[in-house]
């Protein structure tokens, strides 16, 4: 750690927590320098004028909590802090775009010769700002993690309301289960080993809390459209009974209209052949999903819902999809708002990003899941139920009630064994670098690599525009082709524009370059603007800025009022009008993916540009052709998880655009999202202040 402090004396970068002031001093320097956020030296500044007296310590533990969550942790982890400052706190490297004159001292550096123990000894003697539990305290510091108060409320809230549900095992017994659960499905003589979409069903069926976990074509949607089949045969089999009140929810607004495309299609595949009261079974189940923040009736200008514990959700069951991109707030919100009585079912891929917000809600719940850890009385009773064992290596006589409520569904659908997306994202989730190499110079037909040389972007405007050799792995020339041959006539009735506006919707949806970063010219905003001056160089758009037809555009504020989400893609399109120029519309997919949403560019304050976009927002999309540029240097946010997303996104090609040299690959392969929280923590004991 020595080299870390660089120039600043061992004096100077202890000096901050021997006096109040000059620790203010170093907050606002670090903010300054992009090392903390303004909120968080706000934050910091503001306790330490309502506590004159706060030690230096608490401050600064207030100052790193804040800023972790920024960065997607519910807490400040104070063992990991100070085993390994730069990675715990996403520090930038020494010296990294600062002259060292300049350089403030280091948080790692002014943490030099503190211990965990010294810590949260002076933290608990601040009663004024810390507190352990109950209370009104700013921070809370449970073990060795120290919490801002509404983080913490959000995270016993989570545990609290799994715990109550795990602890409800439901009546349905083998008998009540098996005849159904064979109707659903049928034995396949070709099969090797479990059906894991069967055992999931029976798993989820069990319990008022389940989550169903698994990566692309393993069949989540399937399962769960049996699994909610399943719940309504059982709850209509008594005479005059009613049918289960349930819920389809996501994240975001495309999510929700892919998630309700697919649900559809399984409920109308549903093998209920031999079901007592079958049709009634296939019409009981929804195929609308919603988004979260419309299920739960988001409010404008607050962080509060029309639904919670007061007003809860009339609900029986509610299904979340993707829900590794629900934060702890938001599931925190859901579980706040479902009825006690009301089951919880998850769905989503264990690998992929955590939420953009604080928590890893999925990770966290789904962190044994490989291994399984199913009790023997669990493995027995699968066994009997649906006649074939699970394998010993998952079998655990200390697993836990949460173990007994997650299935990981193991077998895709969509990627074969010889599916060169399906085998490098498995090498990229294993971080394994040889298997990685070994299937990027396999030749596999819906695998490409571009490398681009400096100064030489040819390769990347060709891919841009035209997409991939194949013909059919297109680039954006095809939607807007769609755009141009497909417009309507002037006077054109509002079905024909509809019908117009979702081929143009559906013919962009088939290719998408994913970046990484945000900012530089391999990010988001850097390639926007390429990507817009290619286009308009090609003559396939009339301008590079701007409202023009053909700009797609992301939404990146919930804005009730139009009833768009963050997250929700238009394409902007031109009325014809039957004499001179047409008008300006953007089109946006219906939350239930039937219908268009035509809106006014005036109306849009919070959209950009959409010809790039980061991996975090890419999840819950899916593309016929994805291409992911890495940036050409390394970064904390290129991770196993962002590369596993990427390439995952793709359907049938994967294009890897490498702007720099191997080792940022490399890079990013070897390095795992790390997110602190305490969700499933057993709470150690700490020492308390000395008397």
């Amino acid at each position: 750690m020595t080299s870390a402090i660089a120039t600043n004396t061992v004096a100077e970068a202890a000096a901050p927590l021997a006096d109040t002031a000059a620790l203010l001093s170093v907050i606002e320097r670090w903010a300054r320098h992009g090392w903390l956020r303004e909120i968080d030296a706000a934050f910091t500044a503001f306790l330490a004028r309502e506590v004159p007296d706060a030690a230096p310590l608490t401050l600064l533990a207030a100052a790193l909590a804040s800023h972790q969550l920024g960065h997607g942790h519910a807490c400040l982890d104070i063992e990991q802090a100070l085993r390994d400052p730069g990675r715990a706190l996403s520090l930038p490297p020494p010296g990294d775009d600062l002259a060292q004159d300049e350089a403030p001292p280091r948080p790692d550096a002014v943490l030099l010769g503190v211990t965990a123990t010294d810590w949260c000894r002076v933290l608990h003697g601040q009663p004024a700002l810390v507190g352990s539990a109950a209370g009104d305290t700013p921070l809370v510091c449970v073990g060795r993690r120290v919490y801002l108060r509404r983080y913490w409320s959000y995270e016993r809230g989570v545990r609290a309301g799994i715990e109550a549900r795990l602890g409800r095992v439901l009546p349905f017994y083998s008998a009540a289960l098996r005849e159904p659960l064979a109707r659903l499905f049928p034995h396949d003589p070709a099969a090797s080993g479990p059906d894991w979409q069967q055992l999931a069903c029976a798993l989820a069926a069990r319990s008022a809390f389940a989550v169903v976990t698994g990566g692309p074509g393993t069949g989540k949607t399937t399962t769960v459209v049996r699994l909610l089949a399943l719940l309504q045969a059982l709850a209509l089999a008594e005479p005059g009974a009613r049918a289960l009140r349930i819920r389809l929810a996501a994240p975001t607004g495309k999510a929700a209209a892919r998630l309700s495309q697919s649900i559809a299609g399984a409920v109308a595949r549903l093998p209920l052949e031999g079901l007592p009261q079958a049709e009634a079974v296939r019409t009981a189940i929804p195929s609308q999903v919603t988004t979260l923040h419309r299920l739960l009736g988001s409010r404008p200008d607050t962080r509060r819902f029309k639904h919670h514990a007061g007003q809860p959700l009339p609900v029986d069951v509610l299904v979340v999809d993707e829900a590794s991109m629900v934060d702890l707030e938001m599931m925190s919100a859901v579980l706040d708002a479902l009825p006690p009585a009301a089951r919880l079912v998850l769905l989503g891929d264990k690998d992929q990003l955590a939420s953009v917000e604080a928590g890893s809600v999925l990770g966290e719940l789904c962190r044994r899941a490989e291994a399984g850890h199913y009790t023997p009385a669990t493995g027995a009773w699968l066994a009997e139920l649906t006649g074939a064992p699970i394998e010993p290596r998952l079998v655990d006589a200390q697993g836990t009630a949460l173990d007994q409520a997650v299935a990981m569904l193991r077998h895709s659908h969509r990627f074969g064994a010889d599916s060169g997306i399906g085998r490098l994202a498995a090498a990229v989730n294993a971080g394994d670098l040889d298997a990685v190499q070994r299937v990027l110079g396999q030749g596999h037909a819906e695998l490409a690599r571009v490398a681009l040389t400096p100064g030489q972007e040819a390769a990347l405007r060709c891919l841009a525009i035209e997409g991939g050799g194949d013909e059919s792995a297109r680039g954006y020339r095809h939607f807007l082709q769609v755009l141009h041959e497909r417009q309507p006539a002037p006077g054109a009735g509002r079905e024909e524009l509809d019908a117009w506006a979702a081929a143009v919707l559906d013919a962009y949806g088939q290719f998408q370059l994913l970046c990484a970063l945000r900012r530089g010219p391999w990010g988001v905003e850097g390639l926007n603007r390429r990507v817009a001056d290619w286009l308009c160089e090609a003559g396939l758009i009339p301008r590079a800025e701007g409202w023009y037809a053909g700009r797609p555009v992301l939404v990146t504020r919930n804005d009730y009022g139009l009833g768009l989400m963050n997250g929700d893609i238009g394409i902007t399109l031109e009325w014809p009008a039957a004499d001179g120029p047409g008008v300006l519309r953007v089109a946006f997919a219906a939350e239930d993916g039937t219908g268009i949403r035509w809106v006014l560019p005036s109306r849009l304050s919070a959209v950009e540009t959409v010809f790039a976009m980061t991996v975090h927002k890419s999840q819950g999309s899916e593309f016929t052709h994805a291409a992911l540029v890495l940036p050409d240097r390394g970064s904390p946010v290129l991770t196993r998880e962002l590369v596993y997303t990427g390439i995952t996104r793709a359907k049938r090609w994967f294009s890897l655009v490498e702007t720099g040299d191997a080792g940022v690959l490399r890079q990013a392969v070897q390095r795992r999202v790390q997110r602190f929280g305490g969700l499933l923590a057993v709470e150690e004991s700490v020492p308390g202040p000395e008397v």
